[in-house]
This record gives structure tokens, sequence and C-alpha cells, in this order.
């Protein structure tokens, strides 16, 4: 008999949390849409997004949401949910993005609660924003999700001596490249300057990927250095994943590299207000 109740009341608590949890949810129709759309109170964000509640998002990202995509290109495109609503069977994600908006919101950042709704099919069909502060801002900000950043690319074998990364190794051609960036990020009201290093598929992949980090990084630090923010550049690798030419193996390794020079790069992807 104890044993019976004590199932009877995990049940019950179990029945009330779920009861609860679709409480706490949009009613969204078969359609994809909802009438009412409901948003998770902003501090019940997953603890792994606790630390910055949310995520900067860019303007190309926000330019590429669409209808009809799925969950698995919002996760590429997005990440997770930042909710703990699930990912599977729920029709609805929840995220919470800011925005830097200088001369509103709390440090001249903007935030704002963005859901997107998911037909039967799991196809997303609609999609709503809620301000959250400043309590009545635009939400996304103007101009946030219009346009693509600016981008830049930098030849990885211009700016590096062969297999080196670091400050020390950046060659005078390289130099003066970055030395020019520099002047033109300099006349930006700069969000976001994201670094990403590539390379060609010559090496191992874990190779390949760690030599176009510390490339990325060292690039980064070389801005840092020179005056840019040191919140608004981030560094990434992304090694042989992304090449921008392809190459047939048929005419020795010499002219093998020489083909898959432009795969070894660094590009630079801007974000902010450019003066006009």
């Amino acid at each position: 008999m104890k044993v019976k109740t004590m199932f009877q009341v995990g049940a019950s608590l179990m029945m009330a949390a779920a009861l609860s949890a679709c409480a706490s949810k949009s009613h969204v129709k078969r359609d994809g849409t909802t009438d009412n759309p409901v948003f998770p109170a902003v501090e019940k964000v997953s603890p792994s997004f606790k630390h910055n509640k949310g995520t900067f998002p860019t303007a190309d990202e926000l330019a590429q949401i669409k209808p009809g995509m799925t969950k698995d290109q919002f996760y590429k495109l997005l990440g997770r949910p930042h909710f703990n609503e699930g990912m599977f069977g729920v029709r609805e994600w929840d995220y919470v993005f800011h925005f830097h908006t200088p001369g509103q919101g709390t440090d001249n950042v903007s935030t704002c609660q963005f859901k997107i709704l998911y037909d039967a099919q799991k196809y997303a069909r609609s999609f709503h924003w809620k301000a959250v502060d400043p309590e009545h801002a635009v939400c996304p900000p103007q101009g946030s999700g219009k346009g693509k950043p600016a981008r830049y690319t930098l030849s990885a074998d211009a700016l590096f001596a062969f297999d080196k990364s670091g400050l020390e190794d950046i060659q005078a051609e390289g130099r003066g490249q970055l030395d020019k960036l520099v002047g033109k990020l300099k006349k930006v009201d700069l969000r976001t300057v994201r670094v990403v290093g590539h390379t060609d598929y010559l090496g191992s992949d874990s190779y390949n990927l760690a030599l176009s980090a510390r490339r990325a990084e060292t690039v980064r630090q070389y801005l840092i250095n020179s005056g840019i923010a040191v919140k608004a550049v981030h560094a990434y690798g992304a090694g042989e994943t992304e090449p921008v030419k392809q190459c047939a193996d048929n005419g020795g390794q010499e002219a093998l590299i020489s083909c898959l020079q432009p795969n070894r790069r660094v590009e630079i992807e801007v974000e902010g207000t450019f003066a006009s």
C-alpha cells in the first residue's frame, strides 16, 4: 500500500508538472500559427545560457530566417532553443537575443525574445518577437535583419610563413593588409568582428583545424593590439571544412599546393554601422 501511495503521489506530481508546462506554452494550431503567443519568463532561460542570458545573432543569421525551415536548419543557424521546452516533440522554440543598440537598452544593448512556431509536420510557419529591455524596444532593431555584414578575405600565404601562426610570424605583406583593414574598422561603429581561419585539405583534419584556429586567434590579437575593442572581436578555426576551390590531384604536389592557395585564407566578417 505504501509503495502504491508513493507511486500515485509521484504520478500526480508528474501530471501537475506537465500541466504547468502546457499552461506556459502557446496554443499552436496545426498550420503553425497561434492567436496568442505565450513567451516563457526570460529569467527561466536554460541554465547553460544563464551567464549571458542568451546570444547575439548576426544580421546575416536573421536575414536567413524564413517559413518552411526545419528544426535542423534552425539548430545550425541559431543554435538550440534557450529554454527547456524540449526540442523534438514540441512545436515552439524560444530564444533570447541581444542587439548592440547605441543609446538604448542596458549598457547600449537591447534584449528581445524570439519564438518559432512549427506546423504539425514540424516545419516553421510563424515567428513572434517580444521586447524585454527596454520594454518598448523595436524587435528586432531596425536594420538587424537586413543586408549582410562586410567581409574581407586575406590570403594565409601572405599573412603567415609556411606552417606558422604566431604574431611574430606575420609577414610584411600580411601586416600591410591588416593595417589597411584596421583603418577601415576604425571608421565603423562596430558590433561584432568574426575572424575565421581556413586551410586546404593537405595534412590531417585535426592539425588543420588547430592551425586555422591559431591563425584566427593571432589575427584577432593583432586587431586588438591595433586598437579594435576586445569585446567585439571573436576568433574561430574552420580547418579544411569550407573550401572555395576544388583541385584535381593529377599535376604533382607543387601544382596542387598552388591550386589550393585560395582555400588557405583568413576571413573577417564585420557587423556595425558603416560611415556613408
